[in-house]
């Protein structure tokens, strides 16, 4: 029966995937199905496996083994340190305090600091990140000078032949020994049952960017259910290319909880010697690549029992890059895998009959246990697979249950694959992929995972998104959505401050500013200018709310916190959808473009389309806020008829709750100034006696990686890529743990992201360039620490080096680090010392365009008083082979490393300027 020419497998040592298996099995929805099968056992010769459905001793073994698994599972929050986190749960801001850890590139040496060691490696999109190997408890910079001396000068000079007693030969077994180890599967569970939603959305992001496999189903036998993962997937977006490229527009982006794909499932039935996560692996790996997706047991600790792990489901997808030599599948194709046994885990593996569009399934013997197992799938229209290993002397009843199966299944002799240790590895994955593409070009089930969420709460599992403050906050969301069929006439019509008003008050006020520094500047001018601010804020402040904008407030203003979180990322997705799937430029080249702006050009001309995003919303806010201050203070308007007074309270909320905030508009270019210091002034009262503050900014031109840097430095949120970044800067909020403030010299650090304001405009671009100057000049000037984010050797921005000669002026200069980021190619060195010169000397039409322009005789390497080998870094590609299915590289977490360890090394030693409190960053800003 078998087919002899289909023969293979990857590893053929030991067991995967082996944790106890139980001889229950659920019972069926069809009792009918489990009555025919009953019949069927008895005419079968050799009826001796005694395996019965409604067995006495099976249900007595069914009531104790919830009390093995609730032991299994607090014994292993207990071991991690994570069970005071199951009723108050871990979130998304403890995991982002800057600690002493944050300075260390520590090793865990007891299995409590295994969860915060997986955090802080996940969030450096760090590939190690599941390597839950630990030290001996006292590491030898630990140890006592003296002893380390001792031990070294015995280890060395140690003589065999002389004379020792036997406690002396093993007197190092008195030495710390490390923990037992855990395993990563476990780890991952315990900390996920501990997070809260948003935290655990976070952890699948960054896990998705490590290109590690997904937790679909989380199992959790201590409360007798088990939860799907669909709001902790939403945050996931990737770009793939769905044709043969034939230009830019050929890739698009989009949620994979919305796409629809072929998904293919790999389960464990009884035992099995081939291992499916390393089956997984090479099915899903290019030629010459080996692509570890799936965690398995020839990885480090991957043969370490799982304790809470099974029943676990995880998900990946392929998606194509367009490349010919490198997409191993034509399409976007899901697949998911099961840990455990599938007579153990019946409800997970009813689920992914019903989601799948074939389920493969990997066993060494078909008996008649397995066979009474699955004869409840006669009904299901999946596609059946199976990849046998058969023990020997087997043979005969393999055959005999599967000649039984067949017409059960519906199958043929082309679904039975046998792999054995004598198989190529190589053709048997050439021939599953054959199946797989096969399978997905004929008619065939195609499920999003929203459609998977359907199934399986028709199933009985619990979804993580269904209680009421998620789904309130939802519908709220929709009502917004809803009235949105065009985003350019929505922004005119229901976003009017942001339009020629808003421009034009910026504008007057730019003016108006610059007349400080004229040295008798006409006071009609001057009352001229105050006119027509007061003319313009007067007609915005005549305005009401649209309806899109009150719905937005109430959304922001809901008494509940996570009401409130929820419909903030409920926007997010939902605005982002509103032109999706949205073509995107292939990765390498949407790096490599560059803006046109070596003539003048429209100050208001934008950059690149700006999408619709929280930020139009949170603008309107601030203007609202704006017109109605600016009547405040000419006294046109009494305080206590103020209706917007609160608006900064509730942004600041949400900046405390983790959301970027724009601190210069990417409509008007402009700093919105008493919007942004009621903002402040807000966030002093909420600190209270934690405010002192160090303000760190990250600028360059658009396309040189730097809010990516940041997002990988200290798990921020900054947005990335050009086709759907916002124009404006943004900051974002860094608490500091309180153990850690009175060493570091803060409470708190602000990071400023400066978007897309800096273009690398030339001074022949006018006003344009002055903007960007004066820009540049600000956020520097606001800053303690500034990295310049550089894409190509000389590629400082002219606006940048302007700025630095303007802020010799003012005697404020911010410590510098200079980030060098190979965008393009591993293969590219790091700089030589005289390249890392040329890279501080700025071209000569530049330098002495920049220098003139400023009437100063100083070089921008004697400004910067640069020390080469402390301030200038090299950073390797970020990626490890060609996206979508790159992995972030170890080189890029690892050097992002380091140089968070320097900034904030710097910023201890107190050699990022003097550090100042929220007041003082106040007065700054209006200076500026």
């Amino acid at each position: 029966m078998a087919s002899p020419g289909i023969e293979v497998e990857l590893l053929v040592k030991g067991h995967s995937d082996l944790g106890e298996v139980t001889p229950e099995v659920k019972a069926s929805d069809s009792q009918t199905s489990v009555a025919i099968a009953d019949l069927e056992w008895r005419e079968m010769e050799g009826d001796d496996c005694g395996f019965h459905y409604g067995d006495g001793a099976n249900e007595a073994q069914d009531s104790d083994f919830p009390t093995v698994e609730r032991s299994r599972l607090q014994e292993m929050l207990s071991l991690l340190g994570l069970e005071t986190y199951q009723a108050q749960k871990l979130t998304l801001q403890d995991s982002l305090q800057i600690s002493f850890d944050s300075m260390k590139n520590w090793a865990p040496q007891v299995p409590k600091d295994l969860p915060w060691h997986f955090l802080r490696k996940l969030q450096a999109l760090n590939s190690e990140a599941r390597n839950t190997t630990m030290v001996l408890d006292m590491p030898p910079d630990a140890w006592p000078a003296e002893k380390e001396s001792q031990m070294e000068e015995e280890m060395i000079y140690w003589d065999p032949a002389e004379d020792m007693a036997a406690d002396d030969i093993y007197s190092f077994s008195e030495l710390p020994m490390p923990d037992t180890p855990v395993n990563p599967l476990d780890l991952l569970c315990a900390l996920l049952l501990s997070s809260d939603t948003f935290l655990q959305q976070e952890v699948l992001l960054k896990m998705s960017l490590c290109q590690f496999a997904l937790p679909l189903v989380l199992p959790d036998s201590e409360n007798h259910y088990h939860t799907f993962l669909l709001w902790a997937l939403r945050g996931v977006v990737r770009t793939c290319c769905f044709q043969p490229p034939r230009g830019l527009g050929s890739f698009r982006e989009d949620s994979v909880v919305l796409s629809r794909v072929p998904t293919f499932a790999f389960v464990r039935m009884d035992v099995s010697s081939n291992s499916k996560s390393q089956l997984l692996n090479a099915i899903l790996s290019p030629a010459r690549r080996q692509w570890d997706c799936f965690w398995h047991r020839d990885l480090n600790l991957g043969t370490n029992s799982r304790e809470i792990a099974d029943g676990l489901v995880e998900i990946s997808w392929f998606f194509p890059s367009g490349k010919e030599d490198l997409d191993v599948f034509p399409e976007p194709m899901a697949f998911l895998n099961l840990r455990g046994d599938i007579g153990s885990h019946w409800l997970q593996f009813k689920l992914l009959t019903e989601v799948s569009s074939a389920v493969f399934i990997l066993t060494d013997n078909i008996s008649k246990k397995e066979y009474k197992l699955l004869y409840p799938m006669k009904e299901s229209t999946t596609k059946y697979y199976f990849i046998l290993s058969p023990y020997r002397g087997k043979r005969n009843t393999n055959l005999r249950f599967l000649n039984r199966l067949i017409p059960v299944l519906k199958i043929d002799h082309s679904h039975v694959l046998v792999k054995v240790s004598s198989t190529d590895n190589e053709s048997f994955v050439r021939r599953i992929r054959a199946i797989i593409c096969s399978v997905a070009r004929s008619p065939c089930r195609r499920l999003s995972v929203e459609d998977m969420a359907h199934a399986a709460r028709k199933l009985g599992l619990r979804i993580d998104e269904d209680f009421e403050e998620c789904q309130k906050a939802k519908e709220r969301m929709e009502k917004i959505i809803r009235k949105i069929k065009d985003v350019d006439a929505y922004k005119r019509d229901e976003l009017r401050l942001q339009g020629d008003p808003a421009r034009k008050a910026a504008q007057v006020e730019r003016e108006f500013c610059q007349l400080q520094w004229v040295s008798e500047p006409p006071e009609k001018h001057r009352a001229e200018l105050r006119r027509r601010v007061l003319e313009l804020r007067v007609q915005q402040n005549g305005q009401e709310p649209t309806s899109g904008v009150q719905e937005f407030i109430l959304g922001i203003s809901s008494p509940s916190l996570g009401e409130r979180q929820y419909f903030l990322r409920w926007m997010e997705w939902g605005l982002a959808r509103l032109g999706s799937p949205r073509p995107r430029q292939p990765p390498e080249t949407l790096l490599t473009l560059r803006p046109k702006l070596g003539g003048a050009s429209d100050l208001n001309e934008p950059f690149w389309p700006e999408p619709l995003g929280v930020e139009h919303f949170l603008r309107e806010m601030g203007q609202f806020y704006e017109a109605e201050s600016c009547l405040v203070e000419a006294g046109k308007l009494p305080a206590g008829q103020r209706r917007f007074a609160h608006f900064p309270g509730l942004a600041v909320e949400l900046l405390l709750g983790g959301l970027p905030l724009e601190l210069v508009d990417g409509a008007t270019l402009s700093i919105p100034v008493r919007w942004v210091t009621g903002l402040l002034k807000e966030l002093h009262v909420r600190l209270d006696r934690r405010s002192r503050l160090v303000v760190l900014s990250a600028l360059g031109a658009p396309g040189t990686g730097k809010s990516t840097l940041l997002n990988t430095m200290f798990g921020l949120r900054f947005a990335t890529g050009r086709s759907c970044s916002p124009r404006g800067s943004f900051m974002q909020l860094l608490p500091v743990a309180e153990g850690f403030s009175q060493d570091l010299g803060c409470d708190q650090i602000l990071v400023i992201d400066s978007g897309g304001l800096i273009s690398g405009a030339l001074p022949s671009a006018g006003d344009r360039f002055e903007l960007e100057a004066s820009l540049a000049t600000l956020l520097m000037g606001l800053s303690n620490v500034t990295v310049v984010s550089l894409a190509e050797m000389k590629d400082i921005p002219p606006a940048i080096l302007h700025a630095f000669l303007r802020l010799e002026k003012t005697g404020h200069m911010p410590n510098y680090q200079f980030v060098y980021q190979n965008l393009h190619d591993l293969s590219v060195p790091s700089p030589k010392p005289r390249d890392r010169r040329q890279l501080l000397d700025p071209p000569s039409d530049l330098g002495r365009a920049a220098t003139h322009m400023e009437k100063q005789g100083s070089s921008f390497r004697t400004l910067a008083g640069l020390a080469e080998r402390q301030h200038v870094w090299h950073i390797p590609a970020l990626w490890h082979g060609a996206p979508p299915m790159a992995t972030v590289s170890l080189g890029y977490s690892e050097a992002i490393f380091e140089l968070k360890r320097c900034l904030l090394e710097n910023i201890r030693n107190g050699l990022s300027n003097q550090n100042q409190n929220i007041q003082q960053l106040i007065e700054l800003v209006r200076r500026l």
